[in-house]
């Protein structure tokens, strides 16, 4: 089962990051679809950085289908390139499903959701530090500097109301947030998708057993690590212990329902071209394009779709026909168009009756004739006698 989601998280960060490695069973997708909310973040102290410019990317709950949700650790990364700033993924309610939308790289920060990630990621924009001249400069208050020299740093006090655990936005217990004029803006700008390292982190986590919220009831040992994909050693931050949660059958509730456009912030279309920009267009936006009804369409829990069946319309080489006896305006004219004449074809001949008749006489084959013998070859003549005392005769 595992060997068959091989490309599913390219399927995963990776289908919006347009990276096709080969995870072990991560589904980490912008189309992730399930029915179960995710569980609270769990609370925990942030790793030391391991050098200059690295930048913090906080955990989050993934979802898997063979073991339902999991940590991904939060972890320090290298940016793509200068001037990038990460935007954390979250989870959405919409009608009546949870859908992941994965992070992303820009010059700005977008919309996630308004998620309290901590340690700079306040629901709000980024608190942690701000690229200026080609450097990264940090944020005392929200970075765990450790033992390493940072030369571009700064103090700023940030004070946050209303903390929460809630992981996820909309829906009965989510979050109210809603997109700011600035993160709207950020949706149209340019978008880098995660790296390569970043994603092999989440194929490490898909794959540790104590990362799944059955094993760890919502308090990973693992919730932040110092270095990606590195679940050992001195660098691994453990959860602080909490009220556990519940464990879940994963079996049964991923969703599956009719494909609809995804864009960054709620109301936006999407403009990156350098790969889908991930979050949901509200109920109610008449789509960009329609297509004809479809008959037989099984929709998936939560959807509302009516299949209107085709019953006086016929269509020819895509062309929608009206039927054949119903009037077409033609200016003030009425012409009824009339159905083609039937032509006539002859009737086939009936099948002729099966009759028994004998099989046919076999014919005997005589066999080819024999090769008469060879005669016999004439006996040598006897040997001549010489009469007595003569030796040659």
């Amino acid at each position: 089962m595992r060997a068959v989601r091989v490309l599913a998280l390219s399927v995963a960060i990776a289908i919006s990051s347009a990276v096709a490695l080969a995870p072990a069973r991560a589904q980490v997708a912008i189309d992730i679809q399930v029915d179960l909310a995710p569980p609270p973040l769990p609370v925990y102290d942030q790793p030391p950085i391991p050098g200059d410019g690295y930048l913090w990317v906080p955990g989050y709950w993934a979802w898997d289908d063979d073991v339902g949700y999991y940590w991904v650790p939060g972890t320090w990364v290298l940016p793509p390139e200068v001037g990038l700033l990460w935007t954390p993924g979250y989870w959405g309610w919409d009608d009546g499903v949870y859908l992941f939308h994965a992070g992303y790289w820009g010059p700005q920060i977008g919309f996630y959701g308004g998620v309290y990630y901590g340690f700079g990621y306040d629901g709000v924009g980024y608190e942690g530090g701000y690229w200026r001249n080609g450097g990264f400069f940090y944020n005392r208050s929200v970075n765990n500097f450790g033992g390493v020299a940072i030369v571009n740093v700064y103090n700023k006090t940030v004070v946050v109301n209303h903390v929460t655990n809630v992981s996820f936005n909309g829906g009965n217990g989510g979050l109210t947030a809603r997109p700011t004029a600035a993160q709207l803006a950020a949706a149209r700008d340019p978008h880098t998708p995660a790296t390569t390292q970043q994603v092999e982190h989440v194929h490490a986590a898909a794959r540790d057993p104590a990362l799944a919220l059955n094993n760890n009831h919502g308090h990973p040992t693992v919730a932040a690590t110092v270095h990606a994909a590195d679940f050992k050693g001195a660098g691994v931050v453990a959860a602080h212990p909490g009220q556990p949660v519940a464990a879940i059958e994963p079996q049964g509730h991923r969703v599956t329902r009719p494909t609809q456009p995804s864009v960054t912030q709620p109301g936006v279309t999407p403009s990156n071209k350098t790969g889908p920009v991930n979050a949901t267009i509200p109920r109610g936006t008449p789509p960009a394009t329609e297509s004809p009804p479809t008959k037989n369409i099984t929709p998936g829990p939560g959807t509302n779709h009516k299949v209107t069946p085709d019953v006086h319309q016929r269509t020819r080489n895509n062309t929608s026909m009206p039927p054949a006896s119903s009037p077409r305006p033609q200016g003030n004219r009425v012409t009824t168009v009339h159905p083609a004449p039937q032509v006539s074809r002859p009737t086939p001949p009936p099948p002729q009756p099966h009759v028994n008749r004998p099989p046919p006489p076999q014919r005997t084959v005589a066999p080819p004739p024999r090769p008469a013998p060879p005669p016999p070859r004439p006996a040598p003549p006897p040997p001549k006698k010489c009469p007595p005392g003569q030796t040659r005769c």
